[in-house]
Parts: structure tokens; sequence; C-alpha cells
């Protein structure tokens, strides 16, 4: 049964103290309802700090816009969609910076990711004090409680060290005001980080995924926190651990796959039909930040709002349930439509929204409702069969006869430049988050549906990039990484008797709430319109790499724009196309990109709203004016110049 992570009010800081100074027998009570620091001492205190925990570090984050702004943005992945309230973190302009000015109410304070953070390894901090001091012998408390509780504070300082760089290393609880603090070495902060995930590795079990904490969610994240360490962006300190990390990695994600299997079909992971549906409980998915169906319960996943593109605002549609409330804040680049094999690989036709029907409630003749109403054709360079890329009445689909209403090209007339229609509010929705079984209708933001935290296709990756890694070290060969990779790829190829034409995505998942708009979902997508090939349900020809001298089209694309030549870069490249062909949206772009010092270049060449802003200071995010402006040094306020010297370069 999925964990009710969010009926839980967690009071995990200083109690409310009940002060009584009337001494007359009848006025003093005793207030049973109110609990001080001790009852966390408790085996029951202690597991509820830790359910209150998971939702404060996996939930809290999916609930607005602070996810997607930090690790969707400014990527080669995701440019601003219709909505700017939170362009700066994708353009990297002058309103982005320790301060961020506001576009409006959306728009997430440069603190936000921040506090969010530390909140989490506060919580952390005090589940392994409590359960580290606990006289239980309970398993539950002894190995459980307090394995989480190292987890949990190793995940928030991966993403912390990640984002910031050197960052204040707190691993003790404080019951006092504390304003002094200093930046701990990313090189003392990984050792912490580490030390913690093997702690978690060391005395969890095996059971409860994805809505518990586990000793293979432990394991990829430990393997993850090596290949984080010995990354590009530590290389001026990495030289003593890099080997061993290296060599620690590809055992620990070797593990892991033996214990989750791939889903068979690429579009298992997305067929979401109702809350704690298959599909959120698959053995590939490690961990999951969960969610409930309890409208009552605080904070709700609102991610389903926001890779959406606007499709109510034009002729013969309006807004409904299955489309979603497009808030538009997500379009993809034209990378994306570039880097797959759109006739063989079926993760991009399985996994963006290409077709909308007919959905108003008086549509203009010949037009009825369940008429295709809305395509977007990703075809590549060079295609002459479209004059224009925005096509009105003008395309016939072949299942009505009818020309569309709307059809969105992405290259016309031979076309070989990216651009395509030029409107940043129309675009093949990514539907990762769709969420259809909402309860109060299409306008509703109550997102009901898990977000994935980890799942073993990335394990395979985080392999396949060390075996990348220890090549370029010279133990193996570049090779080696290929058998992780071509993994996903065969199960990304169209199956023997597969329809690749049909299309389902969350938005269909069925709702109790009343349906007053007929839906636009759409059972089908484009890829015969996008491939212009004759209708097949033969299996795809193989898509395996085999050499990493001659890699697919879309990869020879990338390096050619990259100026990519010496092999480790193209293999490293080829690792970081795969995560986007494989893992697209699912909030780890930003963070692979700094790591691997690829941001800037990738942003530069893919992201038309990064390209002329991004610059190397960019590869780390800057410390929160509210947090220099709110500590001291030896008991006074810092000095402007003491605020420089803790800010990250540049900024």
């Amino acid at each position: 049964m999925k964990n009710k992570f969010l009926n839980i009010t967690v009071v995990t800081m200083l109690m409310a103290l009940v002060i009584t100074s009337c001494k007359k027998s009848f006025l003093d009570e005793e207030l049973k309802t109110s609990r001080d620091l001790e009852f966390y001492k408790t085996d029951a205190g202690i597991q509820q700090l830790v359910l209150g925990a998971y939702h404060q570090v996996f939930a809290t984050p999916f609930n607005g816009e602070m996810a997607f702004s930090n690790m969707c943005y400014g990527t080669d992945e995701f440019r601003v969609g219709g909505d700017p309230s939170n362009g700066m973190y994708n353009s990297y302009g002058n309103t982005f910076g320790s301060f961020v000015t506001p576009n409006n109410g959306n728009t997430v304070a440069s603190n936000a990711q921040w506090d969010n953070l530390y909140l989490g390894v506060g919580h952390a901090n005090l589940i392994v004090e409590n359960a580290t001091a606990s006289a239980s012998t309970a398993d539950a408390i002894k190995k459980t409680a307090l394995g989480e509780g190292y987890f949990l504070r190793a995940y928030n300082y991966l993403r912390l060290v990640s984002q910031f760089g050197a960052v204040p290393l707190k691993t003790k609880s404080s019951n006092t005001v504390e304003l002094e603090f200093t930046r701990a070495a990313p090189k003392d902060v990984y050792a912490q980080i580490i030390a913690d995930f093997t702690q978690a590795y060391n005395l969890l079990g095996n059971t409860g995924s994805p809505a518990k904490i586990t000793k293979d969610a432990a394991a990829h994240f430990l393997a993850k926190a090596y290949l984080s360490r010995a990354s590009e962006i530590n290389d001026s300190w990495n030289s003593s651990t890099k080997a061993a990390d290296l060599a620690a990695i590809v055992p620990l994600c070797d593990a892991v796959i033996a214990n989750h299997a791939l889903a068979p079909n690429y579009g298992d992971l997305w067929r979401y039909t109702a809350p704690n549906s298959a599909n959120e409980n698959l053995r590939e998915v490690l961990l999951s930040a969960q969610f409930t169906s309890d409208l009552t319960a605080s904070g709700q996943n609102t991610q389903h709002l926001y890779f959406i593109s606007r499709y109510e605002d034009i002729a013969q549609m309006q807004r409904d349930l299955s489309g979603d409330r497009p808030f538009s804040r997500l379009a993809p680049n034209f990378f994306l439509y570039r880097i797959y094999d759109m006739q063989n690989d079926s993760r991009f036709w399985k996994t963006f929204r290409t077709k909308h029907k007919v959905n108003a409630n008086t549509p203009t003749a010949p037009y009825v409702q369940g008429d295709l109403g809305l395509m977007y054709v990703i075809n590549q360079p060079g295609d002459t069969r479209f004059t224009a890329n925005v096509l009105n009445n003008s395309v016939v689909y072949s299942g009505t006869g009818k020309t569309i209403p709307h059809v969105y090209v992405a290259y016309r007339n031979g076309v070989s430049t990216d651009g395509g229609w030029n409107d940043t509010r129309r675009f093949p929705s990514l539907s990762k988050f769709m969420d259809g079984s909402r309860t109060a209708g299409f306008n509703d933001v109550r997102g009901l549906r898990d977000i994935t935290l980890a799942r073993s296709a990335e394990t395979y990756l985080i392999a396949a990039e060390a075996k990348v890694r220890l090549a370029k070290a010279g133990t193996g060969t570049y090779a080696d990484a290929l058998p992780y990779i071509n993994a996903l790829r065969t199960r990304a190829q169209f199956k023997s008797g597969e329809s690749r034409s049909v299309y389902y995505d969350g938005g269909a998942a069925p709702s109790s709430a009343p349906q007053s708009v007929p839906p636009s979902f759409f059972p089908e997508n484009s890829y015969y319109e996008s491939n212009n090939i004759p209708v097949t349900t033969a299996a795809s020809n193989s898509i395996t790499i085999t050499s990493l001298a001659s890699l697919p089209a879309g990869d020879e694309f990338v390096m050619t724009t990259l100026g990519l030549t010496d092999q480790y870069d193209r293999a490293l490249a080829l690792v970081l196309n795969e995560r986007s062909r494989e893992l697209a949206g699912e909030y780890l772009r930003w963070q692979d990109l700094s790591r691997t010092k690829t941001l800037v270049s990738r942003a530069k060449a893919f992201n038309p709203d990064a390209s002329p802003n991004i610059q190397d200071r960019h590869l780390l995010r800057p410390i929160p004016q509210t947090f220099l402006d709110g500590i001291q040094a030896n008991g006074a306020p810092l000095t402007a110049a003491e605020k420089q010297a803790m800010q990250n370069p540049g900024y």
C-alpha cells in the first residue's frame, strides 16, 4: 500500500512551550496532545521523524516550480515554454543571481532550493542522533531508521554540493540559534556523503521499494556519488580518490541491476492509470516520491502542469482533464528532436504527446468531436514534404479523410537549421507526469501520481559512464560501456507485432470527477506522419551500437556540432546523449552537465535562450543572498567583502 507521507504533520524543531503561572489547581491542566523533543527519542517518535523526513526530502520539491527550475532549465533538453515565470533559471540573464528578481508570484526564490535541502539535513541529523542514542534493540530503529537517516543526509548533501560546490557541513542538530557558518570544501562534503551512503548501504534491507529506501537504492546513489566525485568539476582535487571511486561503481551497479529488471516495454514506465497503479511499482523503479489521493493532505505533486503545451486556445479545442492544465513552462529544445532514431527508437513516441482530438463543445463543420484536431510532425532536416512550419487545414488525416485544423512541422521544405514553428507555446508535451486521475476537475493542480527518483535504467548508465572513465584511466576499453548502453537501446526498439502509432499517457487515466468537457486525448502519435514510412508491425531495425567510431546519426550530429573528436569526449557525449534519450525531463540533466563540465558548451549549442548569457560561473549556483545576509562572523554581520569571499566566483 502507498505510504501516506502527506498525511503526517511533521514537528521536528522546537515544540511550543506551555507555561502556566496560575497556582489555582482547577486551572492546572496537563496538555496531552503536545509533544516535546523527548518524544523523538522513543521508537514511535523516531519512526515518525523518518516518515516526515521522507515527505520533506522527497515530496516537497515537487509541489511547485523549484524542481524543474533548478534541474531541467538551462540545459540542452528544455527551454522556456509559453510562460517565463522562472525563465531566468533557463536564460542565466541579469535577473538570475544570489537574489532572483521575480517575474511574478510563481518565480522561485534563489534560496528556495538551499532552504529545502538544509531542512532535509536537519531532519536527517535528528534521525541519526536519536536512532543512534536509542536503547532499542529493534532492527526497525537500529538498522532501518538509522540507515534511512544516513541516506537522507547524504541525499541532501549530494544535491547541495552538486548545485553549490562548497557548502556548510552540519552533521549535528541544533538546540540554539546558530549564526556562524563556514563553507566546507567539496572534498570534505563528498567524504561525508560517501560515508553516509555507505552506512545506509550496510544497514538497510531490500524490502519496501519504491516507497521505502532500500539497500539497492543506497547502492545506486552511492555509485552516483562516486561518479560525481570522479567527474570533471572536481578534477582540481579528486586525483587521490578517482581510481578507487571508479573501481567501486560497476560492482554496485551490477548488484542493483541484478535485482531490478528493466520493464519489458519503455511505455510501461509511463502507463499510469490510477494512484498506486502497476507502473508505479515496477521492479525497475528503485525509489519514488510518494503522493496520495487524499486531497486533505498538505502538498501535492504539481509537475503534471509544467511540461504541457498550450492547446486550449486554438480553434476546435478547449481545456479538459486529459489534456491537463497547460502551464507551459518547459518546451523541448530541437536537440531532443535530433538525438533519437525516430524510426526505430520508441522512446520519443512513448513519452511525447503529438496529437490531440477536437473537443470543442460546438466544433466548426466539417469537424466533429473526436476528429484529429492538432498534430506535431517531428520530422528531420531535409524533409521536403511540407511547405511551411505551421499548416492549418492543409494536411489530410488518413483516418477520416479530413484536413487537420492545426499542424506544426519541425522542419519545412528541406530546411536543415533548427527553429521550427518558432512559437514557444506550441510543442509536443513531455507526458511522463501527466495525470488525468485528478479528482477536482480540469483546473485542479493537485496531482496524485508518484515521481520516480531513481530507476535501474539510470543505474545502467552510471555503470556505462564509469566504464568510459575507466578506459580513459587505462583500465579496459571504451567499448566496455556498450553492453550497458545497448541494454536500454534494445528495450527501446519497436517489437515484432507492436503498433508504432499506438499512444498512451497518464492524461488518459480515469478520474472520479464528473467530466463536463470531452477529452482531447488521442490514442495515436504522429510516428507515420513524421517518418513518412509505410504502416508496419514488423520489429524495428536494431539500434544497438557496435562501434564508438561510427555512431548513430543523432549522436554524430552532436559530435559535429560540439566539435568532439577525442575518443573519450565522444564516448562521454554518447553516454550523455543516451541519458537524454532515456531520462529526458526526469530532474537529472542540470547536475549531469554541470559535473561533467559540458553545461556551457551544450547550452550554447542547443538552448537558444541560454546561449547568449551562459558562462563558466554557471556551473555552480550562487550562494543565496538571504544566507549571506543572515549569518555572522565573530559575532557581527558579514561585511560586503566577507560576503563576496563566501560567494561562488563570478556572482
